[in-house]
């Protein structure tokens, strides 16, 4: 069953999507403004290149956000989930859709017409500000993984896409961490700017190794300690181990 939104998901993450940031008049304000929607797993929310129409804000269930490069190469962007807001900003701008968002499970959200959800902007500062500052959250979280990743092979920025994925969507199971987002190995790929081929072999070797397991529809990690190993030069202090001393 799909997790719900509610005021206060996701303060314990770096990432706190946009209806837990809202003063709770704010929100209910902003709710009331569209309607209830509801897709099936895999259907397209969004697309790219389509003029905007609305917003929509996330009441459960997963997403994802891809964008397609003119070779038909498919890049994962983001995924975005309960308490989001997507499509903000070609409803700012008045520009084209730059990405195509898929229900990646069984969603439901609130659409917000346009040009009501600019007008609340302009009536309230306090939630233009908060949209501000998401804003500037995502795009310094894209340019930190952009620095980060050029700096990486495929390889290491795998591991590092799992453990991401572990910590923000791995539910903790006799085996080990299944992951709870349904993506295939296309969408892994595009996540990591690889190549399908490149991700079945890195999670052959991944689970000749005992890293992970792999089913039709699952990807549990058995030992995030190997992936830490093969990524911990890119990535932050591990927050159970003690800081050094400054």
């Amino acid at each position: 069953m799909a997790a719900a939104y509610r005021p206060g998901d996701g303060e314990l993450d770096n990432r706190v999507p946009f209806l837990a940031r809202l003063e709770d008049h704010d929100r209910e304000a902003l709710l009331s403004l569209g309607h209830e929607l509801t897709f099936v797993a895999r259907a397209a929310l969004l697309h790219q290149h389509d003029p905007s129409t609305h917003v929509l804000l996330i009441l459960t269930g997963w997403t994802k956000v891809t964008a397609a490069a003119a070779n038909g190469y498919e890049a994962l962007l983001a995924l975005r989930g309960p308490g989001d807001i997507i499509g903000e900003s070609a409803a700012l701008t008045g520009r084209p859709r730059s990405a195509t968002v898929t229900a990646l499970e069984p969603l439901r959200v609130v659409a917000v017409e346009h040009q009501r959800f600019r007008e609340l902007l302009s009536r309230s500062p306090a939630i233009a500000l908060k949209l501000l500052s998401l804003t500037a959250d995502r795009t310094r979280a894209a340019d930190r993984r952009r620095l980060e990743f050029a700096a990486m092979s495929v390889r290491e920025r795998f591991a590092v896409l799992l453990l991401d994925l572990a910590r923000t969507h791995g539910r903790r199971t006799e085996e080990g961490l299944e992951l709870t987002v349904p993506l295939s190995k296309q969408e892994l790929a595009g996540a990591v700017g690889a190549s399908r081929e490149m991700v079945q072999r890195l999670l052959k070797e991944f689970r000749d190794r005992g890293v992970v397991l792999t089913g039709r529809r699952a990807l549990v990690i058995v030992r995030p300690d190997v992936l830490r190993r093969i990524a911990r030069a890119e990535l932050a202090p591990d927050p159970d181990e003690t800081p050094p001393a400054l």
